[in-house]
């Protein structure tokens, strides 16, 4: 009996010891899951799919802009006597106000002085009347001096008056908002309609002011002193709000082809509106004394269609007014079944209850494009 049960001890420490040796050479990975046979593995949720790039529209492959500026059209050309061709409405109306009645009032006038001066010379010299007149007063010729340059001055009040209320009217409905701010010494733009696109426009440089492999101003650009890198693009035939201030000390946003120049005060915020009628690029300078660099902010417009306005935007991940919002994912998605606005209102006192109730916190990352990163590729 005793050499048994002493068998049957040594039998169970080899029983042990060969449990503790497998224990041992098993793999040490504890972090693999138990697959339960039969079981469908875990989905993996997968990541949304990135929004595709939109291009710039307005840009070549290389980053060129693909509107060269016209000769003679929306800038200063050497020789040109007269006011810039007009693209609103407010500008042409104001160019024929100014060549249909302004020059040839003041060419009228002008004359009709000049002839006075040598009648007076030649009628009233001393050889022709040695013994002055005495005559200090003339009822008729005070009355006619006095009347007509007041009818002069309504004639020309009634086109003014009207051209002044015009350029401050109130913009219709779905007018497009373009905010300018003025900055020593750049232009900074905004599309607060547009989901907060905005972009800086710096003066471009010549080449021999920029180091190798810098941009510099190209013929494509514009003329000298008034390319920008970044270009404002507003469509035509839309109405466009005009919106100016400035982030330092008194600007002025100048735009000679649509008759418009609103000064940008720090603090306040003026407004205009107007009408681009025929697609180009057109080029202005802030028109106040701003500081030493006052001549290097310049402005740069392109207007380009609706559709191309709305792809541009849509590059820059700006959104047009009344589009659909992208889609939402994850806890925010809701279907076309999900419960109605007005269906949620409390009606009693305990729905009101409800309302109290802190809202849950959700960890999905932000979707909205703010646009704050300029205007890449130009």
């Amino acid at each position: 009996m005793r050499m048994t049960g002493l068998k049957s001890i040594i039998a169970a420490a080899g029983l042990a010891l060969l449990g503790a040796g497998a224990i041992a050479a098993a793999p040490a990975n504890t972090t693999a899951p138990a697959v339960t046979a039969g079981a469908p593995a875990a989905a993996v949720p997968a990541a949304p799919p990135a929004a595709p790039q939109v291009a710039d529209p307005t840009l070549a492959a290389d980053g060129t802009p693909l509107t060269r500026p016209v000769a003679n059209i929306g800038q200063p050309t050497d020789g040109w006597i007269g006011i810039q061709p007009q693209v609103t409405e407010n500008g042409e109306y104001a160019r024929w106000f100014h060549d249909g009645i302004l020059v040839p009032l003041i060419t009228a006038i002008s004359l009709f002085v000049l002839a006075l001066l040598i009648y007076a010379m030649w009628r009233f010299r001393a050889a022709r009347n040695p013994v002055a007149s005495k005559t200090s007063h003339n009822t008729f010729i005070e009355i006619v001096w006095t009347l007509v340059p007041v009818l002069i001055l309504v004639a020309i009040a009634v086109p003014s008056i009207r051209l002044l209320a015009a350029q401050y009217a109130p913009p219709p409905k779905g007018a497009v908002t373009l905010k300018a701010t003025g900055n020593q010494w750049y232009w900074t733009y905004e599309y607060p309609d547009h989901g907060a696109v905005s972009i800086t426009a710096n003066m471009l440089k010549e080449q021999s002011e920029v180091p190798g492999g810098a941009r510099y101003r190209t013929d494509a650009d514009g003329p000298r002193l008034l390319a920008t890198d970044n270009r404002v693009i507003l469509p035509v035939g839309v109405p466009i709000r005009l919106v100016t201030t400035a982030a330092d000390v008194i600007h002025s946003w100048a735009m000679p082809a649509f008759w418009i120049k609103l000064d940008a005060v720090p603090g306040r915020l003026n407004e205009t509106s107007f009408t681009i009628e025929k697609p180009g690029v057109y080029f202005g300078q802030c028109s106040e004394l701003c500081g030493a660099r006052h001549g290097y902010m310049p402005i740069a417009v392109e207007a380009v269609s609706p559709q191309r306005f709305a792809a541009w935007i849509a590059s820059k991940g700006g959104t047009m007014p009344g589009a659909a919002a992208p889609a939402a994912s994850g806890a925010d998605a809701r279907d076309a079944t999900s419960t109605p606005l007005e269906r949620i209102v409390p009606n009693t006192a305990d729905d009101l209850v409800n309302l109290t109730v802190a809202p849950a916190v959700s960890t999905q990352a932000a979707t909205a494009n703010d646009g704050a990163g300029g205007n890449p590729g130009r």
